[in-house]
Order: structure tokens, then sequence, then C-alpha cells
């Protein structure tokens, strides 16, 4: 892992706020589906996280599909799609995580 690669992407709707206009699904749908009840939801490994919805249903984002989530979220006449991004642990030289590890190295 390179230093470029030290958060990654999370993302989650505002159900109260989506218009349901569809623009996030044509950017990214492998990210956003549109339910029955016309409101978008996040996709994580193709399942629809709408249980609870909102903050609760926050998404990790594959990396090919950070720019269109990013966009969907630039475009969104709701402004409902909200992005976040998780630290991941920083890593030494020999790729290994830095917190936890020994003095002696072992």
């Amino acid at each position: 892992m390179n230093a470029a690669s030290s958060a990654r992407l999370l993302v989650w709707i505002d159900q109260d706020l989506c218009t349901g206009d569809g623009i996030c699904t044509d950017h990214a749908p492998e990210v956003f589906r549109i339910l029955e009840d016309g409101i978008a939801y996040v996709v994580e490994d193709n399942v629809v996280l709408n249980d609870p919805g909102g903050s609760g249903s926050l998404a990790v984002v594959p990396q090919r599909s950070e720019k269109a989530v990013i966009d969907s979220a630039g475009e969104c006449p709701g402004e409902c799609i909200f992005i976040e991004f998780e630290e991941l642990p920083e890593l030494d030289r020999a790729g290994a995580p830095a917190v936890g590890r020994s003095a002696s190295g072992a």
C-alpha cells in the first residue's frame, strides 16, 4: 500500500433530502440504486443498504467508482449524497501497521 491510498471513500444518502432524480444512478449505478419508493440508496457488494438507510447505511466505494460518486454528489439536486473518508492505519516502511508493534519490531 502506498501513501496515496491511506483513506477509503465512504458514501451515504439522506433519504429525507433525496428528490429521486436518478443522477446518482446515471453516474454510478454500482454504488446507487433507486428503490420502489422512488428514493436513492447506496449499494455495497451488490447489496442495497436501506435498513436503516441514511447515515446508518454507510457504503465503502470501490476505488474505480470514486470519481463517479464525487461527481454524483456535486450534481445531486437534493444535495443528499454525503461523502466521508475512512482513515486507514499508517504503515511502517515494511508495510506493516505502525500501531501496536513492539519496540523490538517482533
